[in-house]
């Protein structure tokens, strides 16, 4: 029986999940998981040893070596040979603070306790004061909710300390969320989650734990196609939702 793969530790998730280069290539794209681009952080960023790196990312020295030989071999063949390089997946979970050699983490901390159980739905919610926030790339918290047989059964506040657009599908990746309630978001967000297999419910306004029971009931109104491209910080503005559109899979309280 194979040994099972242990969970590595991430303290600070990219600024973006994808890079193209200017000459568009018809192959498919280097993958970096990312434990991979946190052990190439911790390596040659922040300059530590093999040793240092396996401590924070909670792995042996041998692991450490064979996870940055990887990484390093997809970075160069991406380089080398001009093609696009895209960042998801892997075994990996986001560093909760109290359990980092650190310490703390205070800006790439996300404090939550990311298990779930086997039959448990979680969906996350951009949040502020109790409503929907507007503005997927610019949410400072989400609000996730764990929901077994169609019933809420745990809820709590989870700060994203100042992560970038899309960095932020990273973050929601690592809570384990099965779906996002929220107003606007990009074209490039909506990707990305699609690609870590988030189920996006957009154009969403009003209270979130109401939304949440709402898209329980199957009677969530929302836009499947919401787009939100304009400038921020000039004023806010609503991407709201669209009339007329219900979750339209069954049983929202089951994936």
């Amino acid at each position: 029986m194979a040994r099972p793969v242990k969970s590595r530790r991430v303290c600070q998730l990219p600024e973006a999940l994808a890079f193209y280069p200017d000459t568009p290539a018809d192959a498919a794209p280097v993958v970096l998981t990312f434990e991979q681009v946190e052990t190439l952080r911790l390596m040659d960023l922040e300059d530590l040893s093999q040793e240092e790196c396996g401590q924070l990312l909670g792995v042996s020295r041998a692991t450490v070596q064979s996870i940055y030989a990887q990484a390093r071999k997809r970075l160069a063949k991406a380089l080398v040979m001009g093609l696009p390089i895209k960042i998801q997946g892997g075994d990996y979970r986001l560093c909760a603070g109290g359990d980092c050699p650190r310490g703390r983490c205070p800006r790439y901390t996300v404090n939550y306790q990311t298990e779930k159980g086997e039959n448990t739905m979680r969906i996350a919610v951009t949040y502020e004061n109790g409503e929907i926030y507007q503005h997927f790339g610019h949410t400072a918290q989400f609000k996730v909710y764990d929901v077994q047989d169609g019933h809420v059964v745990s809820a709590q506040v989870v700060d994203t300390n100042g992560q970038g657009h899309g960095a932020l599908a990273g973050v929601l990746s690592g809570l384990k969320a099965d779906a996002l309630i929220c107003g606007g978001i990009g074209g490039g967000a909506r990707m990305a989650l699609e690609e870590a297999g988030i189920r996006l419910y957009g154009g969403v306004s009003g209270n979130a734990d109401e939304a949440v029971a709402s898209l329980l009931e199957n009677r969530l109104s929302y836009n499947p196609d919401v787009q939100c491209s304009h400038h921020h910080g000039e004023g806010e503005h609503h991407c709201g939702s669209h009339e007329g559109h219900t979750c339209g899979h069954g049983s929202c309280g089951q994936h």
